[in-house]
This record gives C-alpha cells, sequence and structure tokens, in this order.
C-alpha cells in the first residue's frame, strides 16, 4: 500500500484510505472513541451491590482536519458521491513517524462520510485555508 506525499516539515502524521482510495495526509484526528454502555439489574434479596450487565457499544464519529492540499479535490469528490449512492465502505488511518515511516493501522469499518466543510477564503488573512472531513463508523480494530 502507497502511503501517498508526506511533508513532515508541515507536522503531518497520518494517511487515511477508503476502500483503496487514498484521501491524503491529515493533520487532525478526533473521535477514536469507544463508549460501552451499561444496564443495571437490581437483584431482589442482593444488597451488597447492583449488577451492572454490557449493553451496547457506542462510536463516536471521526473528524478530520488538515490544510488544504493537493488531495482536497478528491476529498470533495468522493464526499460528493455519497449523494448518488451510500456505500459503507472501509476504511485504515495510518500514524506516520515524522519521516513517514507507518507506526500503526486503526481500521474502520461500515463507514460513510456524514459531513465536509471546505475551506473558508479571505484574501486579508493570515489563517491557513482548512477543510474537515466527518465519518460516521460501525467499529474499529486498533491498532495494530
Amino acid at each position: 500500500m502507497s502511503l501517498g506525499w508526506v511533508d513532515a516539515g508541515q507536522g503531518l502524521r497520518f494517511v487515511v484510505v477508503i476502500d483503496g482510495t487514498p484521501l491524503g495526509n491529515w493533520q487532525k484526528c478526533e473521535g477514536l472513541t469507544i463508549t460501552y454502555k451499561t444496564e443495571t439489574y437490581e437483584e431482589g434479596g442482593q444488597n451488597g451491590y447492583i449488577h451492572k450487565l454490557p449493553g451496547r457499544v457506542e462510536y463516536e464519529n471521526i473528524k478530520l482536519t488538515r490544510p488544504v492540499d493537493p488531495t482536497s479535490g478528491a476529498v470533495a469528490a468522493w464526499v460528493a458521491s455519497v449523494q448518488l449512492e451510500t456505500h459503507r465502505g472501509t476504511g485504515a488511518i495510518t500514524v506516520l513517524k515524522a519521516q513517514g515511516i507507518p507506526i500503526t493501522v486503526y481500521t474502520l469499518y461500515g463507514m460513510y462520510p456524514t459531513k465536509y466543510q471546505g475551506p473558508s477564503f479571505d484574501v486579508g488573512s493570515k489563517n491557513i485555508a482548512m477543510e474537515t472531513l466527518e465519518l460516521c463508523h460501525n467499529g474499529f480494530l486498533g491498532p495494530r
């Protein structure tokens, strides 16, 4: 698997690939969170504790942020393609060392985009043009 272009000078630390399609390097990733819900059961005659039983698993959406780069058009096109046909894909977030060497991979299942926010352009501003991609999923394996 080719990890694509990496510019350690900009602090890029991971690359995202969905169904074999590289979506480029990203600078910030939030939401790799698993929450196990619990159900309580008060057993008659048992006054020492309340049973806590495992319930459903909840996964937060993944939120990716980065400066606009040469792959931004491909990301926007991929998100727009979901309008025509929603497809739950498999994705991978590969964490990289500064030199672009892979450290670990998080694999996401049943994933599709829920939000894309393109950059705001202001020629009078010194801010970098940023984009954000939000992905929902049915779970992940990681790190491996």
